[in-house]
């Protein structure tokens, strides 16, 4: 291969490999701390926290303004010229040349207004960053701290309650399904109830492993993973909702008591209850948008909803189907031939997700749900999965990792990164004189595109995954070894610079494919049976055997060839026996 390609495939390599690791630098470098642990928390926190901020500014803003009227806009809110001015357009009131403090917060038409931009800036911030966290390499709990929970999901028992699931193909089908529901509905649950950001993933064909870095308390851990989630179908009372809805409206804080059960029962039937009408917010999160009278009797359990899925009607407007088994069909087409006009609420951990009017009939057990927007459906479409899923879950094992000791394993394994490549280093500096800067060079890109392709799968940095970068320091050199020795060889038979580093390579380069291709397949192998500290081991072992290959035989020859043809070097200093290349004759 050419010199000129092997320059085009090394920096295409490394701009690549730039690329991938961009997203931990910002994360890692350029996020501040602050940011971070906002980032890592909960979205109910960073819901608080953007809501606290914004109407912090806020006030602060309209305090600057009062005390000095002809105040310019302060430093950190320059954005808000660019928002007054659109705020001007909108009025077809004339721009000021000199936009004051005060001018630009009277271009609102609320105060709301503005505190609801504010919050979405904090809220866009902190959400980036936790996309960027997302896209970044992350630290194991025996780096970081925190829990471990390993989780059990009894599919028999999930299976055994299913009616239709009995072929062999159904049965796959179904533990799939609910295996995968499962892991949302844990993810759901645990970022509810304001814990750190988790990492869920599952494990085998039965289990979910679940991460939880930082402190929490293992009680609490327990029941969230343990606990049931319900969904049924109520009947909605509509004259009850608009009795309620106007003395809401007239005393709202006079209604619940502080846990929210109902004042006065008389407000409502007895044989109905009060719930809150759900919709996701910009957060993902469950926002209470108003109230629903429902009756106490369940008209329809989720348990008999077999499938969900988003569709579209003949209009192009997404529709949310599902199909009941047999006795919930006969069961739902009593009830909407009794209740046409009526409507119907989806209700779920005693949320309402949604309701609709009864225009007809439901008979033959397919149910078509429309009025959403495409991101409504979809959710609407978890909530029915969820439901239909219902998987006896487990707490198998778990442990707890101090912050302490995953902050002195994280210091140990930089120790130790640093020190191995500093003896390696100092070792081929020694031993193989000049040529020994060209090994240095590759296994400081060896590490590089490493951590890059960490960084671009999104996996996971543990200690036995720096375990493995150590051990990859130590065999990435070996190749560097074999194809100085056999340059060596070649110069002892009296080759100049050139031919033999074309002949050294060449003759070394069957020994260096074999010796890691053996080593990358013990690797895989690794990773794919085993799991934990094993599996983690094997990721780095085998993404560093690549990355070595890589850069022993593409870069240690280039700049080999860069110093031959570019420099117009004619020896070649490479050890101390015979260490100096005779004059290349022509």
């Amino acid at each position: 291969m050419q010199k000129r390609t092997r320059l085009l495939i090394i920096v295409a390599v490394l701009t690549v490999c730039f690329g991938f690791l961009l997203p931990s630098i910002n994360w890692y470098v350029r996020t501040p701390k602050e940011v971070q642990t906002l980032a890592l928390g909960s979205l109910e926190k960073i819901k608080d926290y953007s809501i606290v901020m914004a109407a912090t500014d806020v006030n602060a803003l309209k305090a600057l303004a009062k005390e000095t009227p002809e105040r310019e806009i302060p430093d950190g809110f320059r954005w808000l010229r660019k928002s007054a001015k659109e705020n001007f357009k909108l009025t077809r009131k004339t721009f000021p040349k000199q936009l004051t403090l005060r001018e630009a917060l009277l271009s609102y038409d609320a105060e709301n207004d503005l505190q609801t931009e504010i919050e979405g800036r904090y809220r866009a911030n902190i959400l980036k960053a936790k996309k960027l966290y997302a896209n970044s390499v992350k630290l194991g709990l025996d780096l970081s701290g925190g829990m471990s929970v390993t989780v059990k999901a009894d599919l028999d028992a999930a299976l055994a309650s299913q009616e239709g699931s009995s072929t062999t193909e159904n049965a796959a089908q179904f533990r799939e399904d609910a295996i995968s529901q499962a892991v949302e509905t844990l993810r759901g649950r645990i970022d509810r109830f304001g814990l750190t950001e988790p990492v869920i993933r599952q494990q085998g064909e039965d289990r979910i492993y679940i991460e939880l870095p930082g402190a929490a308390e293992a009680d609490q851990i327990n029941s969230i993973i343990v606990g049931k989630g319900i969904l049924n179908f109520r009947l909605v009372d509509s004259a009850a909702t608009e009795s309620f809805t106007g003395a809401y409206r007239q005393n709202p804080a006079g209604i619940f008591t502080i846990t929210g059960e109902l004042l006065n029962q008389s407000l409502i039937p007895e044989d109905c209850e009060v719930i809150g009408l759900y919709r996701k917010d910009d957060y993902d999160l469950d926002e209470r948008t108003g109230y629903l009278v429902v009756k106490k009797d369940i008209a329809l359990d989720g348990k008999h909803i077999k499938s969900a899925q988003v569709g579209s009607d003949i209009t192009g407007r997404p529709e949310v189907n599902f199909i009941l088994d047999a006795e919930g069909a006969q069961i739902f087409a009593d009830f909407t031939s009794a209740h046409v006009k009526d409507s119907l609420a989806i209700v779920s951990d005693n949320k309402i997700k949604s309701y609709a009017v009864i225009n007809s009939a439901i008979t033959g057990g397919q149910v078509a749900l429309t009025g959403f927007g495409i991101d409504e459906a979809q959710n609407l479409k978890k909530v029915l999965q969820t439901a239909w899923l219902s998987v006896p879950l487990s707490v198998e094992s778990q442990q707890v990792i101090g912050a302490s000791l995953g902050q002195e394993a994280i210091q140990q394994g930089v120790k130790a990164i640093v020190l191995g490549l500093l003896l390696v280093m100092v070792f081929m500096f020694a031993w193989y004189l000049g040529s020994g800067l060209n090994a240095v060079v590759a296994q400081v890109l060896n590490l590089y595109i490493m951590f890059s392709v960490l960084s671009a799968l999104n996996l996971t940095l543990t200690l036995p995954g720096i375990a493995g970068m150590i051990l990859t320091i130590g065999m990435a050199v070996d190749a560097n070894v074999i194809v100085f020795e056999r340059i060596k060889e070649e110069l002892r038979l009296g080759k100049g610079r050139a031919a033999a580093i074309s002949a050294g390579f060449e003759n070394a380069f069957s020994a260096i494919i074999d010796s890691n291709v053996t080593t990358f397949i013990a690797a895989a192998f690794m990773s794919q049976l085993g799991t934990g500290a094993i599996q983690g081991f094997a990721v780095s072992l085998a993404i560093g055997v690549i990355s070595s290959v890589f850069t022993a035989l593409f870069v240690s020859h280039l700049i080999f060839d860069f110093g031959t043809e570019t420099l117009g070097a004619k020896k070649l200093s490479i050890g101390w026996f015979g260490a100096q290349a005779a004059a290349e004759t022509a």
